[in-house]
């Protein structure tokens, strides 16, 4: 991360210290919202799958899951498959009854 790109972050770091605090008290609040829209996307993906079994479909479409391994792959490399791999295992959950 260039020294500009820390400014951006930190604009009132005055010292390593102060840069360091303010990034990590930022990189806590963006975690709450990267486990917050995480779980908005397991009650989603559970809503779909339920209805894809009532429409008498299967539960996971592998299809679909594999444009979402793809999207995360294009976007952030080799360790955006892994996410995403471990999104959609997330999101799948348990058997849906």
């Amino acid at each position: 991360m260039s020294a500009e790109m820390i400014s951006d972050v930190t604009p009132d770091a005055e010292t390593p210290d102060e840069v360091i605090a303010q990034g990590r008290t930022r990189i806590d609040e963006l975690d709450a919202q990267i486990v917050a829209l995480v779980q908005e996307r397991i009650a989603v993906s559970r809503g779909i799958q339920q209805a894809r079994i009532a429409a008498g479909g299967r539960r996971v479409e592998h299809g679909r899951e594999l444009q979402i391994v793809d999207r995360y792959a294009k976007a952030l490399g080799q360790p955006g498959s892994a996410l995403a791999l471990t999104l959609l295992e997330l999101c799948r959950g348990k058997r849906l009854g």
